[in-house]
């Protein structure tokens, strides 16, 4: 696909263009946002490190049309999130831009860069060093799978601003740790580092640092080597399972197995398991 890999700008007139026209802005303005793709994988890197990787409104914008580009583009089987340099994955909003986002009505309405993540239906990886407070939280509770290394320290901060969470703090943290731990950081603010929040179930890995990009990278590749269609499906199935019934879950998750069972992909899987070799998916 055009847009990917490269550079994505924030600027007014690159939020304005249609995706098609991308590949022309790729060097304008700013590099804040960064996409490489390197055997279905695509790595999504905020560039901002100078700030600790803190988004702004731009930023979400942006990242809605890199989102866009991944959803599209069936090359991409799997998406890392991750910061730029060893200080923070992120620290969420640039508070000294919060303004930006305009008034009440526009900031309830605001492109939020967390829900974006969301939006990804490829299985995301996010992989964490360093600070990951706020929105930055937010960003990798929106990810399907959490990797950090011993650096990493976590907080849903926004309490010691004067405000809650606006994009999951409040929603997902107690899904994934529980409500009891959830509480106690989404009302104090606290730090919990790498080993607690292994502990608790915040992050399904904390490794050394030297060893967090070659075990991210040997993740996201198993993933990119499975049957798309399924691997996707089978993200989705999880988000049901988060808000349906039980009963309702497994009736859905029996549909889109009989669905899978209709694909080339299955086919595939059948002829490879029969000949001893390596499966070969395409994503149809």
């Amino acid at each position: 696909m055009a847009g990917l890999p490269g550079t994505w700008p924030t600027s007014k007139t690159y939020e304005q263009k249609e995706s098609s026209d991308m590949t022309a802005d790729l060097n304008a303005t700013t590099d804040e946002l960064t996409v490489d793709v390197v055997d279905a994988v695509a790595t999504v890197t905020l560039n901002r490190p100078a700030k600790l990787n803190t988004m702004t409104p731009a930023m979400g914008k942006a990242l809605r049309m890199i989102v866009g580009d991944i959803n599209a583009d069936r090359s991409v089987r799997c998406v890392i999130l991750t910061g730029t340099g060893e200080r923070a994955f992120s620290a969420g909003s640039d508070v000294s831009v919060l303004d930006d986002y305009g008034d009440i009505w526009q900031l309830r309405n605001r492109v939020d860069y967390a829900n974006e993540i969301r939006a990804i239906r490829k299985p995301v990886i996010a992989k964490i060093r360093g600070y990951c407070i706020g929105g930055g939280l937010e960003m990798a509770l929106m990810s399907d799978i959490r990797y950090c290394d011993t650096s990493a320290q976590f907080a849903a901060g926004e309490i010691k601003l004067g405000w809650h969470g606006g994009a999951g703090n409040t929603q997902l943290l107690p899904r994934l740790v529980g409500s009891g731990i959830a509480s106690e950081m989404l009302f104090t603010g606290d730090m919990i580092d790498a080993a607690e929040a292994f502990r608790v179930g915040l992050v399904n890995r904390s490794v050394e640092p030297e060893d967090l990009d070659s075990t991210v990278a040997s993740l996201a590749g198993r993933i990119a080597n499975a049957a798309p269609i399924a691997a996707e499906l089978a993200k989705h199935l999880v988000r049901v399972s988060q808000s349906a019934s039980l009963e309702v879950g497994l009736a859905y998750e029996n549909d889109t197995f009989a669905f899978c069972m209709t694909t080339d992909d299955a086919t595939e899987g059948k002829a490879a398991f029969a000949a001893k070799r390596p499966p070969r998916y395409e994503g149809k």
